[in-house]
């Protein structure tokens, strides 16, 4: 099942136990469904649990690109949340 963002949050504010996270802590995939979905070890970040459902569509429809464009938009905005996050942090260690 495809969770945005917005859809976890509410879900660990419900009282969600929390499993054995792949990658990173504090993300909604566990260690199981990131290795049941062949989440290569370098792909196992902050935003794991968005590139399973992409990775699941892209191979349901035969990788075209114009089938997949929410998960591949919602994927990519995660990433890059995730890099201006780092940013900010990198020139906060620097001051």
């Amino acid at each position: 099942m495809f969770l945005n963002p917005w859809q976890w949050k509410e879900q660990t504010r419900s009282g969600r136990k929390r499993k054995k996270f792949c990658g990173m802590s504090g993300f909604a995939t566990t260690k199981e469904a990131c290795d049941d979905a062949q989440v290569p070890q370098v792909w196992r970040d902050t935003c794991a649990h968005l590139l399973i459902p992409l990775n699941e569509c892209r191979k349901k429809e035969h990788y075209l690109p114009w089938k997949c464009e929410h998960e591949r938009h919602v994927y990519e905005l995660c990433q890059y949340k995730d890099y201006k996050k780092r940013v900010k942090e990198a020139e906060a260690s620097r001051q």
